[in-house]
């Protein structure tokens, strides 16, 4: 199996990892862990392989989920910064399986925020 298609994900899930400051030691892990499933996934299905990206995304954002609770920054990952009022709230990736071309869209307001791999410390 070409591995690029891995790797690029890696990259885009990475970026949007550090635009919000938790690219730590653990959310790396929890990205490696994710790229090494799906890579056993689109080797599979390598039919699959538009939709990898944003099924890391996915991957990701739930294993976040389950090792911090929907608390702080790393368990609201990327938390939703578009919308100035009401309740703290994540962004979550569509289409939901991933892609092909995933953004993240606030979950409360259906807004798009940013493609995969461009959020900002500010959207």
């Amino acid at each position: 199996m070409d591995d690029r298609v891995i790797f690029e994900a890696r990259a885009l899930v990475l970026a949007d990892l550090e635009a919000r400051g938790v690219a730590t030691a653990a959310t790396v892990s929890a990205l490696d862990e994710a790229c090494s499933q799906r890579r056993w996934w689109v080797e599979q299905w390598p039919e699959g392989a538009a939709y990898v990206a944003g099924l890391i995304a996915q991957d990701v954002q739930d294993s976040l989920v389950d090792s911090h609770g929907r608390i702080g920054d790393a368990g609201l990952w990327p938390r939703c910064r578009a919308c100035g009022k009401g309740p703290v709230h994540s962004l979550h990736i569509e289409p939901d399986l991933g892609g092909p071309d995933p953004t993240w869209v606030c979950e409360e307001s259906g807004t798009v925020v940013a493609d995969l791999g461009r959020l900002s410390r500010t959207t």
